[in-house]
């Protein structure tokens, strides 16, 4: 049997028969989003080095980008409900602010390592090139070269059941080994001209050093 053959496929695209099959939302559910930052938001986004930024264009086609920093850096608390997320040096692609610029609505997934649950925000967000409050973004000495400025329609914490089933956090379900190292997927997948030696090395300890 050929499970690529949609034929055989039960798909599902009335609303009423996808709530038949998972069921009703259960009341704690229904009724957890908030549109301002809790105090324990503020400590959770305090705590986060990591967060996923999703946005999609004016045409639906989507982006899921992830962003990094020490905790305490990654996420700058404007007000009750807006936050402003740095962007460093990259790789120039900026294909969610792009997306951004054509289309405002964006959500964002919050972890902190170790931790089952996550944080999601849903909102709206501007591109800005320059601000006062970049002064309070600095690491190692360099402010952000954009800041991608959210105000917050849902926030909510997201129960840690994907994070349980996947064992994300637990280092004995990791494989890191299982795939060649990065320099190798890059010159298998990519078009460079590059030698791999010189990926090795592009991608050895001075990339860490130059993240700033």
């Amino acid at each position: 049997m050929d499970s690529l053959d949609s034929h055989l496929w039960t798909e599902v695209t009335d609303p009423a028969k996808l709530r038949e099959i998972v069921g009703e939302v259960m009341p704690q559910a229904a009724t957890k989003e908030r549109d301002r930052l809790h105090q324990r938001d503020r400590e959770w986004l305090a705590a986060s080095p990591y967060c996923v930024v999703a946005t999609a264009d004016a045409a639906g086609n989507c982006d899921a980008s992830p962003k990094g920093d020490p905790a305490g850096s990654l996420v700058h608390v404007l007000d009750d409900s807006t936050l402003a997320i740095p962007e460093r040096r990259g790789n120039h692609r900026v294909d969610g602010y792009h997306n951004v610029l054509a289309n405002p609505h964006v959500g964002l997934l919050s972890l902190i390592p170790g931790r089952r649950e996550t944080l999601r925000i849903n909102g709206r967000a501007r591109v800005v090139a320059d601000a006062p409050f970049f002064a309070d973004m600095v690491v190692k000495g360099h402010q952000p070269v954009l800041a991608l400025v959210v105000e917050i329609d849902t926030i909510y914490f997201h129960c840690g059941k994907a994070s349980m089933r996947s064992g994300i956090w637990k280092p004995e379900t990791w494989t890191s080994d299982t795939l060649p190292r990065h320099a190798q997927l890059v010159k298998e997948t990519q078009v460079v001209d590059a030698t791999l030696e010189q990926l090795v090395d592009k991608y050895g300890p001075k990339y860490e050093a130059e993240l700033y």
